[in-house]
């Protein structure tokens, strides 16, 4: 594969997950590597549902484009907050999930199985 720069990229994925539960909590940290949508080396409970997530929500969950203000509900999920750093299909990325609001909870819901949840889940582990 090839990224944006012209060169050889070693995975289409390869994600660094750290999750918290809840302020002082102990912190989770989860890895997916794929290459050619084949996960190895990962250590996600379901990498499969999570390159599932990725497919069908990375571009736009990763790599939002500009656009209307958002209007989200004002309610809360949960303190629960991950940080996913790495490379998406040769693209940087440095995101932060909570569920401080209805978009954010949507958000995290769906990519779930990328931060250490089952697919459907929550993520909390």
């Amino acid at each position: 594969m090839t990224d944006p720069t012209g060169t050889n990229s070693l995975h289409d994925v390869d994600l660094s997950i750290r999750l918290t539960e809840a302020p002082g909590a102990p912190e989770y940290s989860f890895r997916l590597v794929a290459d050619g949508g084949t996960s190895a080396g990962s250590t996600l409970p379901d990498p499969a549902a999570a390159l599932q997530a990725l497919r069908l929500h990375g571009e736009e969950v990763f790599f939002p484009q500009p656009g209307p203000p958002k209007l989200c509900t004002q309610q809360y999920g949960g303190p629960q907050v991950a940080v996913v750093t790495g490379r998406y299909l040769g693209r940087e990325v440095h995101s932060e999930f909570n569920r401080t609001d209805g978009c954010e909870i949507a958000r995290w819901r769906a990519m779930a199985p990328l931060l250490g949840g089952t697919a459907g889940s929550t993520g909390a582990v």
